[in-house]
């Protein structure tokens, strides 16, 4: 069988900030379908790794190739048909305040898709159920809303274009635990359901073994990609404690054998 091509392709990726590198010939490859855990520890650069792919933080070196484009060499208003391909849920959600939870959803329909105001508020309700929350719950402001609705609200926005990759940055943060294992079930059904590609950056134990088909550790300013099962085996310092340690245990202690 042969396998896929990359839908996320990164070579050579240097970040810095500074003095400071963060990255330092980073190698990563996301293929269509799976869903792609980021782990690391503090100051590792997952952030600054999901915002370089996003465009959000400048490369001083490397490549990154999403669906096939090179993502830092494109002109303006290809970088813009490239963006509605995916869609992002920041950590804390990221809403406006201002609007209601429909406008917010409606936001991306309309800078980049420019979707009519009718049908757009139509494509938004969908959304909202998608995501398992109500109709009501279209006028609502994101100061009526729990954390949890926050994060569903913010992932119907991020799914307002259908797009082909999501990215999530920190998914379950500061969720309780049955809203959290709530959480990766909707994520699971979303990929399986709309052949989504997602992208996650989390410290959850959990939902990495719920989850995640292949995961990227950052460590030494560089990324080692494997299985969960694959990982728990490495003989990496930081990798070992990260997975094999007292909470690692708890979580993946089934693995281990």
């Amino acid at each position: 069988m042969t396998k896929k091509s990359p839908i996320i392709s990164i070579k050579g990726l240097v970040t810095q900030f500074g003095k400071q590198i963060i990255h330092n010939h980073l190698d990563l490859n996301i293929y269509p379908n799976e869903i792609f855990g980021i782990v690391g520890g503090s100051g590792s650069g997952k952030s600054v790794l999901l915002g370089a792919i996003l465009g959000l933080v400048p490369i001083k070196q490397g490549t990154i190739k999403v669906l096939g484009k090179d993502a830092g060499s494109l002109e303006k208003i290809m970088k813009v048909h490239l963006q509605s391909h995916w869609g992002v849920l920041f950590q804390g959600g990221a809403l406006f305040s201002s609007l209601t939870v429909g406008e917010n959803i409606q936001i991306p329909m309309k800078e980049l898709e420019n979707i009519p105001n009718d049908l757009a508020r139509e494509l938004a309700i969908i959304k909202l159920k998608m995501v398992g929350l109500k109709e009501e719950d279209f006028y609502k402001y994101p100061s009526e809303l729990s954390g949890g609705m926050i994060k569903r609200a913010s992932l119907a926005r991020a799914l307002a274009v259908d797009p082909q990759i999501l990215f999530l940055d920190e998914p379950t943060a500061g969720l309780d635990p049955i809203s959290a294992a709530a959480f990766d079930e909707l994520i699971l059904s979303l990929r399986d359901n709309l052949n989504l590609t997602i992208v996650m950056v989390t410290h959850d134990l959990d939902s990495i073994k719920r989850l995640c088909d292949n995961i990227g550790v950052l460590v030494d300013k560089r990324a080692i990609v494997g299985t969960l099962k694959s990982l728990l085996h490495n003989d990496n310092p930081w990798i070992h404690d990260y997975f094999r340690g007292v909470r690692g245990q708890g979580t993946f202690s089934d693995l281990m054998e």
